[in-house]
């Protein structure tokens, strides 16, 4: 392995850590708009979408071959403080940002915005590693949350 990439194995577990931090996050959604069913309703949808994602990477994972990776625990300490830190709950992140939300508009682009911060995340760790087949895999999933999104939103400007 070349020095500074991380495995595809690395990649995949952070993101079924990834997915079960949004499934958090879009219950705690649902929970806080549980008067409207229509947010309620998007994001427990959301929820679920989440996890589908989850269960597919975890699947992924177990078709990879194990890698002798020097100081495996040490990167993946620092991959899981990133996500866990500083890509959901900075102080512009995610959960704090989710406050500031008024209304189903605001919680749709909102979501948006999350899902691609999610997928900047992935497209940094493509660099990082050999096996982009795998990882454009993970990218394509995450571009299929904006897409589902995006077509929620447009139903709302109707």
């Amino acid at each position: 392995m070349e020095h500074g990439a991380f495995s595809v194995r690395e990649v995949v577990d952070q993101a079924v850590r990834t997915e079960k931090l949004g499934y958090d996050f879009y219950m705690s959604m649902a929970e806080r708009f549980k008067d409207s069913r229509e947010l309620k309703d998007l994001f427990e949808t959301l929820a679920k979408k989440e996890l589908v994602h989850k269960q597919s990477f975890e699947k992924l994972m177990e078709g990879l071959a194990d890698e002798g990776v020097e100081g495996w625990d040490e990167v993946s300490a620092y991959m899981r403080a990133f996500v866990e830190s500083e890509f959901f709950l900075g102080s512009d992140k995610a959960l704090v940002k989710m406050k500031e939300i008024g209304g189903i508009q605001d919680a749709v682009e909102f979501a948006i915005a999350f899902e691609k911060e999610t997928l900047l995340y992935f497209l940094g760790l493509k660099k990082a590693v050999k096996e982009k087949d795998i990882v454009d895999e993970i990218i394509e999933e995450e571009q299929s949350h904006i897409t589902w999104l995006s077509r929620f939103r447009d139903g709302l400007s109707r």
